[in-house]
């Protein structure tokens, strides 16, 4: 077990190098954006066209289908090496491939078709403003299309992540982030129109991104030959497992996706304040929760907690929550910190990364107040993450979707609430949508959380999901990055010096607030008493077996 889950955290480190350099490549994007178009009716129009295929691609490509694609895939893989016969796995993949790429296809091109009453759907608070309502339009039918070229990369990158093949996933989305930041600054100056190249751009992103995969299949020879089979046994298990998962896995996109239909109808630059406020939040995200649910999904598909004797089933239960438990304090270490830090660093981040020429400083103030709302939920965003594996593992969808109905529910109460105060005393309105998401993804983990216990204790185990010395841990994390966060701010230069500064004054200041706040991070930990032991997988595991004994 130690050398399986040394993996595990190997794993972990290359995919989330991967992302962040991913991310850290969008964030160059993103400012590239910015300082072209800034929050401008063009920019919210472009978010637009791009947000409705990429939540769409969190559910086929990466949400709902992944999560359910890999523990069937994980069986037939199983059966095949014991029978030493790939053939099995090759028509799976033929079939799911033929299915997945027809239905995105027919759908692409119903969309492109019917454009006008998608964008109606997704953003009716443009339709008083012909303009921009034409503008999303046109570039929804250059960027839908993208869904089907991502989803079928997603599916080739399930693949190879379920043969341990983590990298080239993980570097994947770089494609999108350097053809974007190419088409913005050496297609747009050549078109009467300059955002349409940022539509193109995500166009020949999605060509590029399942290109680049296709070589590494080949060479496990699993390169699928596409298969219109929605009868094959493992697609309707698929299809059985996806539709319910759709909504547990993909609420927070689904929220983030009612949030702009919301934010069409505030004032012009709402959707941008948003776009970018909500790409900060989702660094973090991204490079560690993300990746470290995705290299657990797999593991976590293999651990089956058997009932054939009471000592076996506490052994797998203990196995099992290990895993879970391990992955939860990785991102408390990595999730609170960050959470405090973007609230006291919002407007000197956003100053450095985003308020040059278009960008003015009172759209930076905007996106600060939505990026400190979305940070309060940063710790709840990736513990979703984390815990919902732990149920698609176990092919369990129904307990997901009901939780996640539960939260969207939640989080559109919220929205009413929040966006109509907010935006009626302080005009403020989109602040209410980012804060209502956050609220909602908190009672989401919560009940995630619940819920594992209860399934742990219908299958006759007593243990909790967690141990004895993770609320003790989750302390002293909270308390170091509380006093992080108050010596950063104590440290800060005024805000007008940030408005008046140039970017190299700009990028020296935040990068010594940085290292001034990791080192005090790190110190406040270690006189806390947090040792990197709290985070090495085997020690947690052996922690989780002597309470199972015991």
């Amino acid at each position: 077990m130690p050398k399986k889950q040394a993996g595990l955290l190997g794993s972990s480190m290359v995919v989330g190098s991967m992302t962040m350099f991913s991310r850290v490549l969008g964030l160059l994007r993103d400012v590239v954006i910015a300082r072209l178009f800034g929050a401008s009716g063009n920019a919210d129009a472009f978010f637009i066209a791009f947000r409705i295929p990429q939540f769409l691609r969190r559910l086929f490509a990466e949400g709902a289908f992944s999560q359910a694609f890999v523990p069937v895939l994980a069986e037939y893989r199983s059966n095949s090496e014991k029978n030493g016969q790939l053939q099995a796995v090759r028509d799976l993949l033929n079939a799911v491939c033929g299915v997945l790429g027809g239905t995105l296809l027919l759908l692409s091109v119903l969309v492109v078709l019917a454009a006008p009453l998608v964008a109606m759907l997704f953003a009716p608070g443009f339709i008083n403003q012909p303009e921009k309502f034409e503008l999303t339009v046109t570039m929804l039918r250059i960027t839908f299309p993208y869904l089907l070229l991502i989803s079928l990369t997603g599916f080739a990158g399930a693949i190879l992540n379920s043969y341990d093949r983590f990298a080239v996933p993980a570097f994947t989305p770089v494609l999108l982030n350097v053809a974007l930041i190419s088409a913005a600054l050496w297609l747009s100056p050549r078109l009467a129109e300059p955002v349409f190249a940022l539509a193109w751009g995500v166009l020949i992103a999605g060509f590029a991104q399942l290109l680049f995969q296709i070589p590494f299949l080949a060479r496990l020879e699993l390169l699928p030959r596409p298969r219109w089979q929605p009868a094959h046994e493992g697609v309707r298990r698929i299809m059985r497992l996806m539709l319910p998962a759709i909504f547990g896995v993909s609420v927070s996109q689904i929220n983030l996706l009612l949030d702009t239909v919301l934010a069409s109808f505030l004032p012009t630059g709402s959707v941008s304040w948003l776009y970018y406020s909500d790409r900060l939040a989702e660094l973090p995200l991204g490079v560690f929760g993300i990746a470290i649910a995705t290299v657990i999904l797999p593991g976590l598909s293999r651990m089956k907690i058997q009932s054939a004797g009471d000592g076996e089933l506490h052994a797998s239960w203990a196995q099992f929550s290990a895993t879970l438990e391990w992955a939860l304090r990785c991102i408390a270490l990595i999730a609170l910190p960050a959470m405090v830090a973007l609230m006291v660093l919002a407007e000197p981040i956003l100053y450095l990364l985003f308020q040059y020429q278009a960008m003015q400083p009172f759209d930076v103030q905007m996106s600060a107040l939505s990026l400190r709302a979305y940070a309060l939920g940063l710790l709840a965003f990736m513990a979703i993450k984390v815990l919902a594996t732990g149920y698609y593992s176990r092919q369990d969808m129904k307990t997901p979707v009901r939780i996640g109905i539960i939260a969207m529910v939640a989080n559109m109460v919220l929205n009413l609430v929040l966006v109509t105060w907010l935006h009626v005393y302080w005009q403020v309105g989109h602040v209410g949508l980012a804060l209502a998401t956050a609220l909602s993804a908190m009672l989401n983990a919560l009940l995630l959380y619940r819920g594992l216990g209860d399934a742990a204790r219908q299958s006759g185990v007593s243990a909790q999901l967690l141990g004895r010395q993770f609320g003790v841990l989750l302390l002293r994390i909270v308390l170091a990055s509380l006093a992080m966060g108050a010596l950063i701010y104590f440290l800060l230069p005024s805000p007008e010096l940030w408005q008046a500064a140039g970017v190299w004054w700009r990028l020296q200041t935040v990068a010594w607030l940085c290292v001034a706040g990791a080192l005090a991070l790190l110190l406040l930990l270690a006189l806390l008493g947090v040792r990197p032991a709290h985070f090495q997988e085997h020690a947690v595991t052996r922690s989780r077996q002597q309470q199972a004994v015991r």
